[in-house]
């Protein structure tokens, strides 16, 4: 018989990724994601997070809250081994799993206290907005880091397998969002650079497929215009429920 425990929900994310689609496979590989933690409860209490600001980097445990209803099998296709050959779940990092916890190592770029809310500004993570957080605990780099460890299949970070451009138009466009959007055209670089598309599309040789990603309140139409170049063609304001309180300044 499985044991079962109850966890409680800490905090919520805020992220520019508004759909899984395009969120980079792990963290780290875009450093133009800047997010915000608010905590929740009992945890909004500025003794809950005393002297967290000494730590350059957090490990934030979260839920798949997306794909939990999903299930999740014994068996899953890694998109690094191409999204064709099946490994164990449990040697993947697949958001599949038994429990439906994630981790992720994010920077803390600062701490910000707004009307009593606690917020933890962040960058580099690969967070679905308003994701559930559970725990947060610091990086430590004397033993999170091992030097000589193996990573098998994923022992280097993937590649970056596409150059980005953009219109003449969409340029202009990210010129005048600038102010409050400064890092969105570098965030739209790393994101797409990465070929966020299924592992079987990146067998082709040609793709016609015009694509989308959301991110902030904008949807990205994006398409391939070489073999490895694709060009950001639109970029759309869409409307965005939110139940976070929007604090760009």
């Amino acid at each position: 018989m499985l044991e079962q425990y109850n966890v409680q929900v800490i905090g919520r994310v805020k992220s520019p990724y508004q759909q899984k689609f395009a969120i980079p496979r792990q963290p780290g590989l875009a450093s133009a994601a800047k997010g915000e933690i608010y905590l929740i409860g009992k945890v909004n209490n500025l003794d809950a997070i005393r002297d967290i600001q000494q730590f350059s980097h957090l490990w934030i445990i979260f839920l798949f809250h997306e794909t939990m209803q999903q299930g999740w099998q014994t068996l899953v296709k890694p998109p690094r081994l191409g999204g064709n050959k099946k490994t164990g779940v449990l040697a993947t990092r697949s958001n599949f799993r038994p429990n439906s916890i994630g981790m992720s190592v994010v920077k803390l770029e600062q701490v910000a206290v707004r009307n009593e809310q606690i917020i933890l500004k962040i960058s580099g993570h690969d967070l679905l907005n308003n994701t559930p957080v559970i725990d947060i605990k610091p990086y430590l780099p004397y033993c999170d880091s091992i030097v000589d460890a193996k990573a098998g299949y994923a022992q280097t970070a993937p590649a970056e397998q596409l150059q980005v451009s953009f219109s003449d138009t969409i340029n202009e466009q990210l010129q005048q969002l600038h102010n409050k959007y400064p890092d969105l055209k570098l965030l739209i670089s790393q994101v797409l650079a990465q070929d966020p598309r299924p592992a079987y599309k990146k067998q082709q040789q040609i793709d016609p497929k015009k694509y989308n990603i959301h991110l902030y309140d904008f949807n990205i139409q994006w398409q391939f215009i070489a073999e490895h170049t694709v060009l950001v063609v639109n970029l759309q304001s869409i409307e965005k429920t939110d139940s976070l309180t929007d604090n760009r300044e």
